[in-house]
Formats: structure tokens, C-alpha cells, sequence
């Protein structure tokens, strides 16, 4: 990750105006001598990983960016904390029993419900990793039941140990009530039964450990140099693991950022115990879906998943959905109508990354940035000469419908934009969404089907006549929308026909609806011959 995409750049080339310029340039300035920056983030994965989950990974890959911009060597880790307790069933998985009898056990030791992966952990780091990967997101992956079973952490453990008293007072500061006199940082696992329902008896040695298990009932010893089976509990084990791998930046949720939570503690304890100070922190806020509904697959146990989000957004614009927005500010991501607004917003940031789009300086710089950091590969600087076809996500939506999801048919309409293997996959990758999107999202009142043979007869039958006239008149199919709009206009003018009225009546005619797309855009889109047939029908005696 470190050199991936690398180009020489100048401090001058580089804009300091997105947030995570600032946290790179915070970084730099904090360790002036440093040859390589840690960036760290991670999950247990305890279930289906949803979309603020991969907040944090987004939160990191872009200050991972930013640094490599700067010409920084950079490692970009993300833990898999899977040598965490299976603490509770997901309602939402299949094999329920089975689940069951393996709680309290690492989560790498549960078997996988769907049979499909060695163990439950890998079941969703799998799927999350291929999720990110479209994104362009590719850390290094730390599964922490491997470390944590060859001995890798053994060192940190012997060092919170010698200082458990101190890290006792230092987590009593934000409780109400202090731990009780037999607490440990240490959490083990039954060697017999795999599970963490143990107590600590005592240490027989530096590495060697006698516990009690309540459910095997009996006394056990466990050597944590030969064995595994040790870990840290998680106030004890973050801290740990910053010392561990040098983490210079990590960011973290709500319930780690309050007074008193586990990054204050995690600050303490590193300090105390492995004497460095904590990395530069980031609150990354909540992520919800708007306007999904009940419509969200049954497997994400109401949770958003990345993969359900890349079905309705291309990966750029996911990037760029995060990219616009401060960490520390929660959202959501659309999937009613304002899906719409997402595409149209991305495409305008390109548009001025391009320099199509007029702005102010300060706001082309911005966008222009922000766009950068969408790009699913990082190039900086990029080359902004020519831009790619561009498809506008609502017009695409009218264009599949009148063509029944047709995406052949309707790539039809677009032959004179693409021109380029690359606007064709532009053209598909957003074509395929679309149709996901109106056929599972899409409110009904967006939806239409054009109507072969409508039963609507026309109010106006004069002035539809003089548009069907217009329609047919050569030329018009590459007339212009506006050059329509006008005539159309003038044809209700001249006949004095209120314009909602007439419109009222055309698209009775065409979707059996009282109204439906932008009328001139419609009918160019429909197709100008097509239209006039239609609408003809309905002045047939």
C-alpha cells in the first residue's frame, strides 16, 4: 500500500483544504523525522460488517492518502479482531443450535453457519474485504488470533501484567464503581473447552497460568508461550497493539470517544505501561439508510450493508458520499429520491474537477479535491484535460423504463456519448444500478410504463395534433430539448391551453399517470417517431 500509485509532487501542488489534508499535515508536523507512518483501523467481526463499519476504513484509507500525496511512506493496517469472544447469536443467521453450543469461544474457532468459510470470522472478513476492494480500499490485514496464538503479543502482555495495579487505577477513574479486588487484564480461553468462561488463579510463571473453567468445571494450567489461549482484555489490548505496531493514526467511533471511554483510557495506559504517546485520533459519527425500507436484504439483519450500497451506487460515489463529509458529522445514505441528488451532486464534482463547472477559486480547489479522494485509484495529480461521458442518473432511470430495463436498448440512446470502452463501462455501471434502483427503491411515483396502446382519450385534441406534427417533422431527432420545450409552448399558446392541463393530457397518454418526466426530455427520449405513433393512436375514431 505504501508506494501504490505514487508520484512526485511539490508541497505547493498539494491542497491543504479537505480534513484529511489536515490530519496528514498534522501528522507530519507531529513527527518531522518519521521515514513511515502507521495508519490503523479494525473490527471484531462478530457479524454482518455494515456501512459504518467501513466508515472507519474509508476515515483511514483517506488521511492514508493524503500522506502518500505528500510523498510519505505510509502502512495501512486493519485488524480483524477475531480472537475476540462469540459473545451472541445474530437473529439473522441460519444454523441457529449449532451457533449456540459455540458461544464464549474466539470467533476464528466457530465453525461458519453457511459452510462456505474455515470459520465464522472468515465468513465476514471475506465478504468485507471484497467489498472494500471495489473501493479501492487494500490494507494490510492483521487476523489477531494468529499473533495472538504464535506468542507475537506475549512481551505486551508480560508488560501489562508487571503494570496491572497501575492500569487498575487508571480505568477506576471513569467508573462509578471500582473493579473488584480479583480483576486481571487477562481474559483466557479453556484449553479443553475453547471457551473464555474462566477465571485467573494464579501465575505460576512468567508464561504459565492456572485457571478455573465454569463450564468444564475443574482446574487447568495453560502455558501462553506454547499454548495460546492469553489475550488482553480490550481497554488493555488497544493500547497494546498501538505500542505493538507504532500506530500513528487511528480513528474511532462514538462509544470510544466519550469522556472516559477507551481511547482516554487506551491514552493513559499507553503512556504508563509501554511509555509512548497514543495516535492522533479522529470521531468518525453514525451512518444510516434513508428510504430503504424493509427492502434491505434479510442477511443484514436491518444493517446496511457495503455490498447492498454498492447494488444502487457506483464505488466512485460512495467514495465521494464519505468524501464530502466531516468524520465527526452523521448522515445518510439515500435510497429514495434524493439517490438521484447523490449522482448529480458526484457528477457536478467532477465537472469541476474538469473545469466545466464555474466556480470561485476556493470551491473548484475543493471539489476538485474531493474528487480525488473519490477516485478508486489514486492518482495525484491527476490529468483533468478530458472527461468521461457523463450519463445523468435521472435521465437513465426515465430512459431504461421507457425501455423496460432494456440495458442494450438503452445504450442505444446514448450511441453519440460513448465512444470509448471506458464510457461504455461507465455506461453499464450506472445503467445496472439504475434498474436496481427503480426495481426495489424507487418510489411509485417515479415509476411509469410507457403505454403501447393508451386508452386515455385526448382533452386537447388540436394542439396534440400540432405536436405530433412537430415530433414528425425531419430533424427532430437530434433537436434539441430546449428547441422542443419552446415549440411546445407556443403550441399551447396558440391554442390557449393552460400548460398543466395539456400536460396532464400527454401523459395520460404516455404513462397513464397525471404526470411523469421533464415533457420535452420525455419525448426526445422515447424517441420522436415513436412518440408521434403513440400519441396518434388516440385520435383514431
Amino acid at each position: 500500500m505504501s508506494e501504490r500509485n505514487k508520484k512526485n509532487t511539490t508541497p505547493e501542488e498539494i491542497p491543504n483544504i479537505h480534513w484529511a489534508d489536515h490530519v496528514a499535515q498534522e501528522l507530519i508536523e507531529k513527527h518531522p523525522q518519521k521515514a513511515q507512518f502507521v495508519c490503523a483501523s479494525g473490527i471484531s467481526p462478530s457479524g454482518v460488517v455494515h456501512i459504518g463499519n467501513f466508515r472507519e476504513a474509508i476515515t483511514v484509507d483517506f488521511v492514508v492518502r493524503a500522506l502518500l500525496d505528500r510523498n510519505k511512506a505510509v502502512r495501512f493496517l486493519y485488524s480483524w479482531d477475531d480472537y475476540d469472544a462469540f459473545r451472541k447469536v445474530p437473529v439473522n443467521l441460519p444454523n441457529q443450535e449449532m451457533l449456540q453450543k459455540h458461544l464464549r469461544k474466539p470467533l476464528s474457532h466457530v465453525p461458519d453457519p453457511y459452510g462456505q468459510q474455515p470459520s465464522y470470522a472468515a465468513q465476514f472478513e471475506k465478504r468485507f474485504e471484497s467489498e472494500i476492494g471495489q473501493l479501492g480500499v487494500k490494507p494490510d490485514y492483521i487476523y489477531q488470533n494468529i499473533p495472538y496464538k504464535s506468542g507475537k503479543y506475549i512481551q505486551g502482555i508480560k508488560d501489562a501484567l508487571a503494570k496491572e495495579k497501575e492500569i487498575i487505577a487508571i480505568l477506576n477513574k471513569s467508573r462509578t464503581e471500582p473493579l473488584p479486588e480479583n480483576w486481571t487484564c487477562l481474559s483466557i480461553f479453556c484449553k479443553v473447552c475453547a471457551k473464555d468462561t474462566t477465571e485467573l488463579v494464579r501465575r505460576e510463571s512468567e508464561n504459565i497460568f492456572s485457571y478455573y473453567c465454569k463450564v468444564c468445571k475443574k482446574e487447568e494450567t495453560i502455558d501462553m508461550s506454547k499454548e495460546g489461549g492469553v489475550k488482553l482484555l480490550w481497554r488493555v489490548d488497544w493500547p497494546m497493539r498501538w505500542a505493538h505496531e507504532g500506530v500513528d493514526f487511528e480513528p474511532g467511533g462514538k462509544d470510544h470517544s466519550s469522556q472516559g471511554g477507551s481511547y482516554d483510557t487506551g491514552v493513559e495506559i499507553v503512556r504508563e505501561v509501554w511509555k509512548r504517546e497514543a495516535p492522533t485520533y479522529v470521531q468518525y459519527d453514525f451512518v444510516i439508510a434513508k428510504g430503504a425500507g424493509a427492502k434491505l436484504s434479510s442477511s443484514s439483519g436491518n444493517l446496511l450493508t457495503l455490498g447492498e450500497t454498492l447494488d444502487i451506487y457506483e464505488p466512485a460515489i460512495i467514495r465521494w458520499i464519505f468524501a464530502s463529509r466531516k468524520p465527526n458529522l452523521d448522515f445518510a445514505i439515500a435510497f429514495d429520491l434524493d439517490v438521484i441528488k447523490a449522482y448529480d451532486d458526484f457528477d457536478r464534482c467532477e465537472r469541476f474537477a474538469y473545469g466545466i463547472e464555474e466556480g470561485d477559486e476556493r470551491k473548484i480547489r475543493y471539489e476538485r479535491r474531493i474528487f480525488e479522494f473519490a477516485c478508486i485509484d489514486r492518482v495525484f495529480p491527476r490529468n483533468y484535460q478530458s472527461m468521461p461521458a457523463q450519463f445523468s442518473f435521472r435521465h437513465l432511470c426515465n430512459v431504461l423504463q421507457i425501455h423496460q430495463g432494456d440495458l442494450e436498448k438503452a445504450k442505444e440512446f446514448y450511441a453519440s456519448q460513448i465512444k470509448t470502452p471506458e464510457d461504455e463501462a461507465r455506461f453499464f455501471s450506472r445503467a445496472k444500478r439504475a434498474w436496481k434502483w427503480i426495481t426495489e427503491f424507487a418510489p411509485e411515483e417515479f415509476k411509469f410504463t410507457l403505454q403501447s396502446h393508451p386508452s386515455h382519450r385526448p382533452q386537447f385534441p388540436v394542439p396534440l395534433k400540432e405536436l405530433i406534427a412537430v415530433l414528425r417533422e425531419d430533424g427532430m431527432e437530434t433537436v434539441s430539448e430546449e428547441t422542443l420545450a419552446s415549440r411546445t409552448f407556443e403550441i399551447m399558446k396558440r391554442n390557449q391551453v393552460e400548460p398543466r392541463a395539456f400536460f396532464q393530457d400527454v401523459y395520460r397518454i404516455l404513462v397513464n399517470k397525471p404526470n411523469g418526466p421533464k415533457l420535452a426530455s420525455f419525448l426526445l427520449a422515447i424517441g420522436p417517431k415513436r412518440s408521434s405513433e403513440i400519441l396518434e393512436k388516440t385520435l383514431e375514431p
